[in-house]
């Protein structure tokens, strides 16, 4: 029997990357999936798609998790076609890279919706819906134990998770709930190639500084919330676990 078998589980910005690589893993495990999407409705799809021809069970939803009536919906999804929830994966984010001078109201207003209240927004809707033994995992970012230059509103927005997830661990454990956050290093992904990271001086310096010696993949982060969203994890709760190949 696979591991997530019976198990529900919503992926928010599944539709490409860490995301997508999570929504497959859960599904391969044998959960249920709700894939969510913003506007990527193809990349959903075929995500969908992937699990489904597995053998396993998806759905997509879309929604933008920054506001409250779209992740209610998007939990609604869960529960209208597989009838519970045990899984929430709030792996939602956007960044963008620059300077203090260039910061404005926008980009901060943005990015922490998305990356913090989108966070709060979703798991709030959850809640009513999850038991004991239920997994929260939130998809941080090394960033926030780094600090790279540049990155003060991103890196602040990461920061913020791991301070809810700390927050949520103490409020929800009496629930059953357990809650984690996973943050990954650079990993690979469509958008850090569109955002220039992949091949620049900053990854080469990255990929040198990594113990393991390479840069992260979407699989190498996905086996990790398999883990945690397992029953094996089920003493753990409140964690900060890096998954960046060793950088600390």
């Amino acid at each position: 029997m696979s591991k997530l078998t019976g198990k529900v589980a919503v992926v928010t910005g599944a539709s490409k990357g860490i995301g997508a690589a999570i929504a497959k893993s859960l599904g391969a495990a044998g959960a249920s999936v709700v894939v969510n999407y913003a506007s990527d409705k193809t990349g959903a799809e075929a995500v969908v798609t992937a699990i489904t021809t597995g053998g396993g069970k998806a759905v997509t939803v879309q929604g933008d998790v920054s506001k409250t009536a779209d992740a209610q919906k998007i939990i609604a999804s869960a529960i209208t076609n597989f009838g519970k929830l045990d899984v929430v994966v709030n792996n939602s984010g956007i960044y963008a890279f620059t300077p203090l001078e260039a910061v404005t109201e926008e980009s901060f207003t943005k990015q922490f919706g998305t990356n913090v209240l989108g966070t709060l927004l979703v798991t709030q809707a959850a809640l009513p819906h999850l038991g004991k033994g239920a997994s929260v995992i939130n998809i941080g970012s090394l960033v926030s134990r780094i600090t790279p230059p540049n990155s003060s509103v991103y890196t602040g927005t990461k920061g913020a998770v791991d301070a809810i997830t700390g927050v949520l661990s103490v409020e929800l454990g009496p629930k059953g709930i357990r809650v984690n956050a996973l943050n990954p290093g650079l990993v690979e992904t469509e958008g850090t190639h569109t955002a220039g990271f992949i091949g620049s001086d900053f990854h080469k310096d990255a990929v040198a500084k990594t113990p393991l010696g390479r840069t992260g993949q979407p699989q190498d982060i996905a086996d990790v919330a398999v883990f945690l969203a397992s029953d094996e994890a089920g003493w753990l709760t409140g964690q900060l676990i890096n998954a960046a190949g060793g950088v600390r």
